[in-house]
């Protein structure tokens, strides 16, 4: 990627980020923001934390926008999204976690014509602990077999994209957790450029993670489950569908040579399966025609490919 001095890129950057009870550490954040995109606008959506975090956030310079109720971290990035002015949205935690002196490379590749550039960390920094390392290469195996492309960190919020296009698909972002995943899936999905950058993440900057193992499992389970609908449910569908075949020819071979030798004989199991197959196959392909809607891209951005 070329390399363009901080400061001098060909777009205005706003910086989103979403905060629930940073009040120890958000303004170090802003502060080494600062450092590397002096000019931009930084956003801090504040949703109804218990401390000070947003007079802290206000005090360090950034615009703050605050929830009335907690509404999720999802919901936070939407709200700073639909605030922002600048034609590229910068993406990052308030934790700490996100070290600044990445940005100019993912403002780099958005500068080289990436309309997405996602912080991809390494492989021994992507989770806290080995459960969550390997639900995030699940996932990343997962959503390349869907999208049928490489995909690096699917549940990295690091990211700088362009304005425009995050808007076509800011009401499949879910408010909660798993903006990430659907984000960078439904631009591939969709036909837009997605790039990598290679980053360090860091360990926590105080404060506590509201991330508990029981809660991760489910909500693993939830987003597996989401992308899946979303964005290639033919994918699944139709090799499950496969599976049940196989299984209905087995249980008419085992009823044939074993339990009513040389009788043709079509058991009820075999009969199950087979329509169950036909019926999970005509249902994946309903779904991949509805997915395939969700993705068409508006007229005015067909007619300038």
């Amino acid at each position: 990627m070329t390399s363009i001095v901080a400061g001098d890129y060909p777009f205005t950057v706003s910086v989103v980020i979403p905060a629930y009870n940073e009040a120890h550490g958000i303004a170090k954040v802003i502060e080494r923001i600062r450092t590397y995109i002096p000019t931009a606008e930084i956003i801090v959506v504040d949703d109804c934390s218990h401390d000070d975090t947003a007079a802290v956030a206000r005090a360090a310079g950034a615009c703050v926008i605050r929830h009335p109720v907690n509404r999720g971290n999802g919901a936070a990035v939407k709200t700073g999204i639909r605030r922002a002015h600048g034609e590229v949205v910068l993406l990052m935690d308030a934790d700490g976690q996100m070290d600044p002196r990445y940005i100019p490379d993912l403002l780099n590749g958005i500068a080289a014509g990436y309309d997405m550039v996602v912080g991809a960390r390494t492989r021994d920094t992507q989770g806290d602990s080995i459960f969550r390392r390997l639900g995030n290469r699940a996932l990343d195996a997962l959503g390349s077999y869907l999208v049928e492309t490489e995909v690096r960190d699917l549940t990295s919020g690091y990211r700088a994209i362009r304005r425009e296009v995050i808007m076509e698909f800011i009401n499949l972002l879910p408010n909660r957790y798993s903006y990430p995943t659907t984000s960078t899936l439904a631009l591939l999905k969709a036909g837009y450029l997605v790039g990598y950058v290679p980053v360090m993440g860091q360990r926590r900057q105080g404060g506590r993670s509201g991330q508990k193992l029981l809660r991760n499992g489910i909500r693993f389970g939830l987003i597996i489950l989401r992308i899946v609908s979303l964005f290639a449910p033919l994918r699944i569908y139709l090799p499950v569908a496969l599976v049940m075949q196989v299984f209905a020819f087995i249980s008419f071979l085992i009823s044939f040579f074993l339990t009513d030798p040389f009788r043709f004989h079509i058991p009820n199991s075999a009969v199950g399966l087979f329509v169950g197959s036909i019926i999970i196959f005509m249902f994946g392909l309903n779904a991949e025609q509805v997915a395939a809607l969700r993705f068409q891209r508006p007229p005015h951005v067909q007619q300038e490919d």
